[in-house]
């Protein structure tokens, strides 16, 4: 059993993280990139091809999603894709509708997927771990300008949790919620919403840990949000902050951020190539994760190293 299986608790943020940070510790540096590339899976097998009958749509079936997508099949077992529609309250660029009279359906997205630790996985990771994976946008940041849409999490992800937890109610578990960017909001608040509902819970009352890690998230909510936040005790968030990246700065008035935060500087890396003109350089959750591995710091005199 690996070092990170045998400390999972603590690099799930038991402790806040304390004595992880600074400097970033080994083992938590690849557990945020294992759940990193976990939420990326939703963006390589996002069908964005608007002239495809199936755009919207994810590319692969659940039972050869994350093969397909490059990572360890055996750890991890996808139960659930989970949808959001136009009819919701999200921001144009969230939602890719299909150009063919052929569309599979006009109105609904794949939005991200649940997936559960399979035995194999259970004893690689230390717990019978329940991941909730988030697709964010890159396709625009103009939607940072505009956060007064409801983010409201769909209720079948909430369903599906709980039948997780009652399955695997007598097993050692945890539930991480991972997301980037307007992916990294609806993160947040899926993981709020499941410690604030119980959803955590066994009906004897057994209570499993529900940790967050969100990368480029803009701050979610207000003073009442952070109070709630602040009295959920089995609930950890770690937000990852590209320096120069806009959208964690947004909106500038009235919403907080909540939970630890990491921030790297890629503009450090001498193996990116980043356009000082283009926001994108710095939002994307490649260069993020990127940005983890390598971070020594953001002081004058840290440097970067893989």
């Amino acid at each position: 059993m690996g070092s990170m299986a045998e400390k999972w608790e603590e690099l799930s943020g038991k402790n806040k993280w304390e004595g992880l940070l600074n400097p970033l510790d080994v083992d938590l540096r690849k557990y945020i990139i294992q759940y990193g590339e976990l939420a990326h899976v939703t963006y390589d097998t996002f069908i964005l091809e608007k002239a495809s009958k199936y755009a919207g749509a994810s590319r692969y079936s659940m039972e050869h999603l994350l093969s397909k997508a490059g990572l360890d099949p055996s750890k991890y077992r996808v139960t659930k894709y989970f949808y959001g529609t136009s009819s919701m309250p999200l921001p144009d660029a969230f939602i890719t509708k299909s150009l063919s009279r052929e569309a599979w359906i006009k109105e609904s997205n794949f939005m991200g997927y649940i997936a559960v630790a399979t035995d194999e996985g259970k004893v690689s990771l230390g717990r019978r771990d329940i991941v909730i994976a988030w697709r964010g946008t890159i396709q625009t940041l103009k939607w940072v300008n505009d956060l007064q849409f409801i983010l409201i999490p769909g209720p079948e992800v909430l369903e599906e949790v709980k039948r997780l937890v009652k399955e695997y109610k007598d097993d050692e578990v945890s539930i991480t919620v991972a997301g980037h960017s307007l992916g990294a909001s609806l993160a947040t608040l899926n993981a709020v919403d499941i410690a604030y509902n119980g959803i955590n819970k066994t009906s004897s009352g057994k209570e499993f840990s529900v940790t967050t890690f969100v990368f480029a998230s803009p701050k979610v909510g207000d003073l009442n949000f952070v109070n709630t936040f602040n009295k959920l005790k089995n609930l950890h968030i770690m937000r990852i902050h590209n320096l120069l990246d806009i959208v964690p700065k947004y909106p500038p008035i009235g919403y907080f951020d909540v939970g630890q935060e990491i921030i790297i500087d890629t503009t450090k890396s001498p193996y990116l190539k980043l356009n000082p003109g283009d926001p994108h350089t710095r939002h994307s959750l490649e260069g993020y994760l990127h940005g983890i591995d390598g971070t020594q710091g953001i002081g004058p005199l840290d440097g970067f190293k893989l």
